[in-house]
């Protein structure tokens, strides 16, 4: 573990958020790195770049908090690509932090080994396109880790969210129906949650503000959806 703690794995630390974490006051980690592209990523400094912070210094901040905040966010980035993960989340979970995961869901072997040794209480699944649409928008070929990792969350009832962000340059509404219509069928019983696409001035496909957001008049009813953003 001293030399995980050693590896500068973070690109940056959000220190307090109330919207990230449902019902818990948390920080967010920013692991550095990600086996996508998708086109509206905001992140991309991120993406890119090498980590700044070593585990160890962030512990230290944990530690500090205690007593102020409850929960921690790891997100990225793509947290699950980093090999000492379960150390990490081990070393937070002593100093008595809630733990959810933010992930694009390829690593289902991770998320399995996490869950059963209870080192994460909840996830953020991001769903970020129908199988069709899959490899065109992330620039990663393999649905079928994703859809491992979304099999293994409901059939364990562990706690989770499905997410998918919209823009309708890049996913239409028929998109969107196959998501819902798969995740019906797969027995998913959350919220779907639709992450209306914010624009910013850098995102990994110079992606163009949204003209018009999506009608949830025009999807499925399978579901319950909420609209974020």
């Amino acid at each position: 573990m001293k030399n995980a703690l050693a590896d500068k794995a973070i690109h940056s630390i959000t220190k307090f958020t109330t919207l990230d974490y449902p019902d818990h006051l948390a920080s967010i980690f920013w692991f550095a790195k990600c086996n996508m592209a998708c086109p509206y990523c905001y992140n991309p400094q991120i993406v890119r770049e090498t980590g700044t912070i070593d585990l160890e210094c962030a512990l230290q901040f944990l530690r500090s908090r205690q007593g102020r905040l409850d929960g921690v966010v790891l997100s990225g980035g793509e947290c699950t690509l980093y090999p000492h993960l379960e150390l990490f989340c081990e070393a937070i979970k002593a100093l008595g932090y809630k733990i959810k995961i933010d992930t694009n869901g390829t690593n289902p072997e991770l998320l399995e080994r996490l869950i059963d040794q209870k080192l994460v209480d909840y996830i953020a699944l991001d769903y970020k396109a129908p199988k069709q649409q899959y490899e065109t928008l992330t620039h990663h070929r393999h649905f079928e880790r994703f859809e491992q990792s979304l099999t293994l969350l409901i059939q364990s009832q562990f706690p989770f969210e499905v997410r998918t962000t919209l823009h309708r340059d890049l996913l239409t509404t028929a998109d969107i129906n196959a998501i819902i219509e798969d995740l019906h069928v797969k027995g998913y019983q959350g919220v779907y949650y639709l992450q209306n696409y914010l624009h910013v001035t850098e995102t990994m496909g110079h992606t163009a503000p949204q003209i018009r957001a999506f009608d949830q008049t025009e999807l499925l009813s399978l579901l319950p959806i909420a609209f974020r953003n």
